[in-house]
C-alpha cells in the first residue's frame, strides 16, 4: 500500500519503474476518492487506483506531509522530494523550474484537479502563483504519460488536487510570520450535507507577503541591491451535488493574484510583474451500469502577465486553453478499458509582441487497457493526437508487473512522448521557426518495489532517449535574413539515463527515510551535460512523533551543475538542512516552528542569482491536519 511521502524528504516510489497503466482521462469529480484513501493513486491512469496496482513510478503528498514538510511554497515542497530538482531566478515569488528525473521544465505536465496549467508561449507553469495553503495532495508520476496526458508528458506529470468537502462543516485557519518580514494568512471552510441529493462543499482563501532578498547577486548587469519581495492573494472552491444514484455534477475553481518583484538593472523604479492564474472547470460523472462509467469535463485555464520594467515601459502576454473531455471506463472482470475523446484549444494574446497572437487547437483519441490477474499486472495503451499546428502525433506504451511476494513486485515498461514546441519557439520575432516539430522520446525502465507495511524500498532504472530537441542555435540553418542571432531548431539529441532508489521504515516513534539518485542527463549532439542538473541529488529526513509533539530534520544534497549548455560555468554541490517541530496544544490548536538552511548555507540554483539563508518561521493553526 501506499504510504505518505515523507514529512521533509522524498518519500520513496511507492510503485516501481513502470510506464503506467496508460490508462486516460478521468473527471477530477474522482478526487474524492484519493482524498477519503491516500492509498489511492489517480494521476498514474487518470482514474482512482489502490497503490498496490499502481505500476508508474510515483510519489504521493498528502496533506500531512504538506503540514509537516516545513516548506513554504509548492516549489520548496517539490524540492524536497525524490527525483526532483529545481532552479529558481531568486526568491519564493521569482520565476522557477521544476526538473523531473533530468528532463527539461517543458517536458513535464502541470495538472490542478485535473486542470491542466501552464503558459503556452513559455511552456512551463508559473509555480509561483500556486498557494500551498490552497493544496491538499500532490501526486507525481515519473516517466512519460503521453498516452494519457497528451504533448509534453515526457518527464512526468505532477498533479495538485485542492481541497473537496467531505463529512461535518469544518473550519481550517492558520496564520504564520518569519525572517525577511514574512507573514501569511489562511482560511477555509468544507463539508458535505446528508441525503439522496447530497451537496460537498470547499472553499478556501489564503493571503501571504514576504519582503524577500535581492534576486539577483554583484556580477550580472542585472543586479539591483533592494530587496525583492511578493504578495500574493489566492481563493479555491469546489462544489458538487449527487443528481441522482450514480450521478454527480459539479464546479471547481481556483484563482490567484501574484505581485512580485525583480531586478533589471541599477534603477530606482520598482520593476515587477504581476501574475493572475484563473482555473475553472464544470463535470459530470455518471454510472450507467455496474461496468460502465462515463465523465464528462470542460475547463479553462488562463495564465496571464504583466511585466513592468520602467515608468513607461511595460508588456502584456495572455494565455489561455479551452478543454473537453469525454472518458468511459468499462469493467471486465478485474480488467478495466478505457477510451477516451478530448480537444485542448490554445490562445495567445501579447499587446507588444504581436506575432505571437495566434491559437491551436489538438483533438485527441486513446484507448487503454489494465489487465490485473493474480500476481500478474500488465498494460497497454495508444493515443494520437491530432494538432493544427504540428499535425498527427501517435504514442503508445506497454507493461508488466509480477509479484513475487505479496511484499516485493518487479516491473517494466517501455513507451513514447513527445513535446509539443511553443509558441515562443514557433512565432517569436528573431527566434521562433514556424516549421520547427515536436521534441520525440522513448522510454525504457524496469525496477523492484518492497513493501511489507513497516519498511519499503525501491530501486529503479530508467533511460529515455530524446530527438529533434529544441535548442537555441547560434546559427539559424533558416530563415537567415531574420534569424541573424540564431533561432530555435529541431537539432539536438539528448538522453535521460538513471538510477532511483528510495527507503523507508518506522522504529518506534521515529519514521527514517531517504533517497539518492545517480544520474546521466547528457546532450548527445554536443557530449555536454544538461543545464543545471547534476549527476547526483539525495534527500534524508527523520521524524520523531510522540504524543503532542512532532519534530523531524531534514536533508538536501546535491552535485555541482553547469549553469550554461557549453558546461563552462559551474554552479557548486551543495547541501542544506532544515528543522521542523510542532506542539497540538489543544484538540484542533497546533503551533508550529520552521527553521530553513540551518548552517545558513550560501548557493546557487543559477548563476548570479541569490538564494534564502538561515530563516525561522512561526505559526499557530487551527483544524489544519
Amino acid at each position: 500500500m501506499t504510504f505518505p511521502v515523507v514529512r521533509h524528504a522524498a518519500l520513496t516510489s511507492l510503485a516501481l519503474a513502470f510506464t503506467a497503466p496508460y490508462a486516460l482521462a478521468d473527471s477530477a469529480a474522482d478526487t474524492a476518492v484519493a482524498v477519503a484513501n491516500t492509498a489511492v493513486i489517480i494521476t498514474a491512469a487518470r482514474a482512482p487506483q489502490p497503490s498496490s496496482d499502481v505500476l508508474s513510478d510515483h510519489v504521493l503528498i498528502s496533506a500531512t506531509d504538506i503540514a509537516r514538510s516545513g516548506a513554504g511554497n509548492i516549489v520548496e515542497l517539490l524540492q524536497k522530494q525524490r527525483g526532483i530538482e529545481i532552479t529558481r531566478n531568486g526568491g519564493p515569488g521569482t520565476a522557477s523550474q521544476v526538473f523531473i528525473r533530468g528532463g527539461d521544465a517543458k517536458q513535464t505536465v502541470v495538472l490542478v484537479d485535473a486542470v491542466r496549467i501552464g503558459s503556452s508561449t513559455s511552456g512551463i507553469a508559473n509555480w509561483a502563483t500556486l498557494p500551498l495553503a490552497n493544496i491538499d495532495r500532490v501526486e507525481i508520476v515519473y516517466g512519460p504519460l503521453a498516452t494519457m496526458y497528451g504533448a509534453d508528458a515526457i518527464g512526468g506529470v505532477v498533479q495538485i488536487f485542492t481541497r473537496r468537502g467531505a463529512g461535518p462543516a469544518a473550519v481550517s485557519a492558520s496564520v504564520e510570520a518569519g525572517s525577511d518580514k514574512a507573514r501569511a494568512m489562511t482560511f477555509g471552510v468544507s463539508g458535505a450535507s446528508e441525503g439522496e441529493n447530497s451537496i460537498n462543499y470547499a472553499f478556501g482563501m489564503s493571503k501571504d507577503k514576504d519582503e524577500g532578498f535581492s534576486a539577483t547577486k554583484p556580477g550580472t548587469s542585472s543586479y539591483n541591491k533592494d530587496n525583492d519581495g511578493y504578495a500574493r492573494d489566492s481563493a479555491s472552491g469546489q462544489l458538487g451535488i449527487v443528481l441522482a444514484k450514480g450521478h454527480e455534477a459539479g464546479l471547481l475553481y481556483l484563482h490567484s493574484h501574484l505581485k512580485s518583484q525583480y531586478d533589471s538593472g541599477a534603477t530606482p523604479f520598482d520593476v515587477r510583474s504581476v501574475q493572475n492564474m484563473d482555473n475553472i472547470a464544470v463535470y459530470s460523472k455518471h454510472q450507467f451500469t455496474s461496468n460502465w462509467k462515463m465523465s464528462l469535463q470542460a475547463s479553462e485555464a488562463d495564465d496571464k502577465s504583466f511585466n513592468f520594467t520602467s515608468p513607461t515601459a511595460s508588456n502584456r502576454i495572455d494565455t489561455r486553453a479551452h478543454a473537453y473531455s469525454m472518458q468511459h471506463d468499462i469493467a471486465l472482470g478485474s480488467d478495466l478499458l478505457q477510451l477516451v475523446l478530448e480537444r485542448r484549444v490554445e490562445s495567445v494574446f501579447a499587446d507588444t509582441t504581436r506575432a505571437l497572437n495566434t491559437s491551436r487547437a489538438t483533438n485527441s483519441v486513446a484507448a487503454a487497457y489494465s489487465l490485473k490477474r493474480g500476481q500478474h499486472l500488465a498494460s497497454a495503451s495508444a493515443r494520437l493526437d491530432d494538432s493544427t499546428q504540428y499535425g498527427d502525433k501517435a504514442t503508445g506504451g506497454v507493461g508488466y508487473g509480477y509479484k513475487l511476494t505479496r511484499a516485493l513486485r518487479l516491473n517494466a515498461s517501455a513507451g513514447t512522448s513527445f513535446r509539443a514546441p511553443t509558441f515562443n519557439e514557433l512565432y517569436y520575432p528573431g527566434y521562433g521557426v514556424d516549421t520547427n516539430k515536436p521534441e520525440q522520446g522513448k522510454n525504457i525502465e524496469g525496477g523492484a518495489y518492497y513493501n511489507d507495511g513497516v519498511t519499503e524500498a525501491s530501486a529503479v532504472y530508467y533511460r529515455n532517449r530524446l530527438t529533434d530537441l529544441l535548442v537555441n542555435t547560434a546559427k539559424c540553418p533558416v530563415q537567415l535574413d531574420t534569424h541573424k542571432n540564431g533561432c530555435a531548431y529541431n537539432v539536438n539529441r539528448a538522453t535521460l539515463e538513471g538510477i532511483s532508489l528510495g527507503a523507508r521504515t518506522r522504529m518506534g516513534d521515529i519514521d527514517m527515510s531517504g533517497s539518492i539518485d545517480f544520474q546521466d542527463p547528457r546532450d548527445d549532439t554536443t557530449g555536454k551535460n544538461l543545464q543545471r542538473r547534476a549527476k547526483r541529488h539525495a534527500k534524508f529526513a527523520v521524524e520523531y512523533n510522540v504524543g503532542n509533539v512532532i519534530a523531524g530534520v531534514g536533508v538536501q544534497l546535491s552535485g555541482k551543475r553547469f549553469d550554461d549548455l557549453a558546461n563552462r560555468t559551474t554552479l557548486p554541490g551543495y547541501g542544506l538542512v532544515n528543522l521542523f517541530a510542532s506542539y497540538r496544544f489543544a484538540p484542533d490548536w497546533s503551533a508550529v516552528l520552521r527553521l530553513n538552511n540551518v548552517a545558513d548555507k550560501q548557493y546557487e540554483l543559477a548563476r548570479y542569482y541569490a538564494t534564502a539563508g538561515r530563516q525561522v518561521f512561526a505559526g499557530i493553526r487551527y483544524g489544519v491536519r
